[in-house]
């Protein structure tokens, strides 16, 4: 699990369906991500970053 991804998108009083709505994807794809299953491209976690305000790099540790 991403629990930095989680805990920056809960810190932003965001819903997971409210991220994937922002990112333009699909619920479950968001959801994927942020348990680690999938990774994203570039852009997703670039459009991550300037929603949560935290680096990339640290959103992508799985934990």
């Amino acid at each position: 699990m991403r629990k930095n991804l989680k805990e920056a998108r809960q810190k932003a009083g965001m819903t997971q369906q409210q991220m994937a709505d922002s990112l333009e994807i699909s619920l479950r794809y968001y959801q994927n991500i942020e348990a680690g299953d999938r990774t994203g491209d570039f852009a997703l976690w670039d459009a991550l970053e300037d929603i949560t305000g935290i680096h990339q790099r640290v959103l992508r540790e799985i934990s």
